[in-house]
């Protein structure tokens, strides 16, 4: 079996990550597709690994999506404040 670096990557732009971020978010909280704005995107090169960070109304979340098997591993909420 290939190492990571050597296997095609499912999400190889930032756009298809911002794509399954949305999913996620969308499908776990019942929101509008419209609704949640991309904040942040990073791509972590030696665990290929993408985080999105996404935000609507007073909630924010991180998401973690593994980049070869294209799938959500965690979705993190961040606390809101109103400073």
């Amino acid at each position: 079996m290939p190492g990571i670096g050597l296997m095609k990557r499912r999400l190889e732009k930032e756009s298809d990550a911002i794509a399954l971020a949305v999913s996620g978010v969308v499908k776990k909280y019942n929101i509008e597709p419209t609704q949640p704005k991309t904040l942040e995107t990073k791509y972590h090169t030696d665990a290929g690994d993408w985080y999105v960070a996404l935000g609507w109304d007073k909630m924010r979340v991180v998401i973690k999506m593994d980049s070869v098997l294209a799938q959500i591993t965690e979705i993190k909420e961040i606390p809101w404040s109103d400073v």
